[in-house]
């Protein structure tokens, strides 16, 4: 089987009842809801959690990792205040193609101890969409939610793309008052747990007679969401699950030899293992031999990214992947003879075709860091999910993905930088940290030629170029999408960052295909209502696409670190024509302040009949303990105070009589 990139998710919490059939414990899933101690009816309150809006009474995640793998659920909420009844509304993820969610059972006991069931619809919605992984989510609403209500709901999640692939989170976004988790260890293997940030006196996970882990807490806080914080999942409370053929827990250095060497044989097998007579044929359909290697290693990325990537196709019926399964490919020249094959499959074609050149060229297993941090230490081979080719040239690594879709040359998709990766070969593999871009190399440049009315409206032309990473999260986010859903992805895009009304339509028909040209949008634009009167002068503000950095970072306190998806640079220029009759009476001071992880640039000129703007911003850092929040606090500040600056216009013959 070829490697797969897997993303999880948390589902919730369980119930359900153990019993022994032979020598395997079976989880058999609760027919009946818990009864409610009276205490629970009448409380108002949690000490431990003043001013909570709701409090997790009870939780229970049991889960079974005999093939298939699944999980039961069990969640009891206190509504406490008015803002609680929101916890009626309940949404359990799941990601489409490796998981579902079954057996969905629900009720409200109102303050009086009354019951009342749910039968109600339950939706299906879309959460995120990206990289071939697509999370949607069970939606449901229980009616007549009121203050003292107590709301219960059950459900099992097959977990049939997530063998071996264990854990328990045990933080939630309420303040849990009691919670118990089990889980059913798969008996053909060892098992072992490591645990991030277990609270102090909690008792450790332990295994039972009947191959059964578990485990109890209580008095849980509840997680405190941050923006721009790293992985949730990261940063709570949990406990890991890792299983190995080995009857004893190996040191680390050796299980990650072991798997090296497993992991490079089979790359070698399918990378390897080919005509070497057809294979270079194949490569003189691609380059030259007087060219030079860099220019080889482009024309090869090149022609790799053009062959069909099945990875990013829409998901197929059953009987169209049991075809494909059963005609997989064997090495990378069935892939090439064939003219498709799955992320991973290319990237080992293009491994192979390097190496026929005559460059130096290793496969990587690397951490995708979606939603966790890869730690060597756990052994959590699950969590190298992905696979990138590391090419030595000119004294230089370069890591290149041309399986990825819409990657540019030299470029990773943004959850694959900056992360520790195994670099295989037949000596027990190298760690290797894939390198972090560069925030000129994902720029978002807007380019706007505007016309003030004299009724304080902007309307004229904007034309927004996104390149680098930037640029391939828009492609991949529309790869799927018709013409309508691609413009209003766009146009939603720029209206975002326009802190007020805004009409914008696309005038011009992006290239969505490309990886290595930038993507450029052109639209009309209007905003209604752009300045205020001040008497005889008009009063505008500076800044025009300054929404995004409105509130980033405003609260005075900070828990977590603060984290981006990628370093980048936003650039704006922007041309204003003036009323006729009008001129500047004042412009605001040019603010500048450049520092090593952020930047920021404000000049507004005064061209006599036209207003330039030009605002730059820069943020050069992926991740920063929480230590410099009063810096980067400060920072946006400054950000802030100078996209409300003001020019001040006024009319010609007010200023002839001043």
């Amino acid at each position: 089987m070829l490697f797969r990139r897997l993303a999880t998710t948390v589902c919730g919490a369980v119930f359900l009842a153990l019993t022994t059939a032979a020598s395997l414990p079976v989880v058999v899933f609760a027919e009946d809801f818990q009864p409610i101690p009276p205490e629970e009816l009448k409380m108002t309150s949690e000490p431990l959690a003043p001013g909570a809006q709701a409090v997790m009474l009870y939780r229970q995640v049991d889960r079974n990792d005999n093939n298939p793998p699944y999980e039961n659920n069990y969640v009891r909420i206190k509504i406490l205040t008015e803002e609680g009844r929101k916890y009626a509304n309940i949404e359990i993820p799941f990601i489409k193609g490796t998981e579902d969610v079954k057996n969905i059972r629900a009720r409200m006991v109102k303050p009086d101890g009354s019951i009342v069931d749910f039968n109600g619809e339950i939706r299906e919605t879309s959460l995120v969409k990206a990289r071939g992984v697509k999370v949607l989510a069970k939606t449901f609403t229980l009616p007549d939610a009121q203050v003292g209500s107590i709301v219960e709901y059950s459900y099992t999640a097959d977990l049939d793309g997530h063998l071996f692939n264990s854990r328990w989170i045990l933080s939630s976004a309420l303040f849990t008052k009691r919670a118990r988790f089990s889980l059913v260890k798969n008996v053909r293997y060892s098992v072992w747990w490591s645990w991030h940030a277990l609270l102090p006196g909690m008792a450790e996970p332990k295994e039972g007679p009947t191959n059964v882990i578990s485990m109890e807490a209580i008095n849980i806080p509840a997680f405190q969401r941050e923006d721009f914080m790293p992985p949730e999942n990261e940063l709570k409370s949990r406990v890991d699950f890792i299983y190995s053929s080995s009857p004893m827990h190996p040191a680390p250095d050796l299980f990650w030899k072991n798997l090296d060497k497993n992991w490079n044989e089979y790359q070698e097998s399918f990378a390897g293992k080919h005509s070497d007579k057809d294979m270079a044929k194949a490569l003189e359909q691609i380059v030259s031999a007087t060219d030079p290697p860099e220019v080889k290693l482009r024309k090869i990325y090149t022609r790799v990214q053009q062959i069909r990537n099945t990875s990013f196709e829409l998901r197929k019926t059953e009987q169209e992947e049991k075809r494909d399964k059963d005609k997989s490919p064997e090495n990378v020249e069935d892939v090439w003879k064939r003219g498709y094959g799955n992320l991973t499959a290319l990237n080992w074609l293009f491994l192979a075709l390097v190496r026929i050149a005559g460059l130096e060229a290793y496969g990587c297993r690397v951490s995708d860091r979606r939603q966790y941090f890869f730690n060597r230490e756990t052994m959590q081979s699950a969590k190298l999910d992905a696979n990138v080719v590391l090419v030595k040239l000119n004294g230089k690594d370069i890591y290149l993905d041309p399986g990825e879709a819409f990657t540019p040359f030299g470029m990773l998709y943004w959850t694959l930088t900056g992360v520790e990766g195994l670099c295989l070969d037949k000596d027990g593999g190298t760690w290797v940290r894939t390198t972090v871009p560069e925030s000129s190399e994902s720029k978002t440049v807007r380019s706007a030629s505007l016309k003030l009315s004299e009724g304080g409206d902007l309307e004229g032309t904007l034309k927004v170029t996104y390149t680098g990473i930037t640029a391939m999260h828009y492609r991949t986010e529309a790869l799927h999408a018709d013409d309508l859903a691609r413009t209003k992805l766009l146009e939603d895009e720029v209206k975002e960052q326009i802190p007020g009304p805004a009409e914008v339509e696309l005038t011009n028909k992006p290239d969505w295909s490309s990886s290595d040209t930038p993507l450029s949008a052109e639209f009309n634009l209007k905003i209604s209502g752009w300045t205020s009167n001040a008497g005889k002068r008009v009063i505008v503000p500076a800044g025009i696409f300054t929404a995004g950095e409105k509130h980033m970072f405003e609260h005075v306190n900070r828990i977590h670190p603060m984290y981006f998806e990628y370093p980048y640079q936003k650039a704006d220029d922007v041309t204003i024509e003036l009323p006729s009759g009008w001129q500047v009476g004042s412009l605001p001071p040019a603010q500048t302040q450049d520092a090593p992880a952020v930047g920021y640039s404000m000049k507004v000129e005064n061209g006599k009949s036209t207003l330039h703007l030009n605002r730059n911003l820069k943020l050069d850092f992926m991740i920063l303990d929480q230590k410099y929040y009063p810096a980067i606090r400060q920072f946006f500040e400054f950000v802030r105070t100078g996209d409300e600056e003001q020019i001040v216009l006024q009319p010609v013959a007010a200023t002839a009589r001043d």
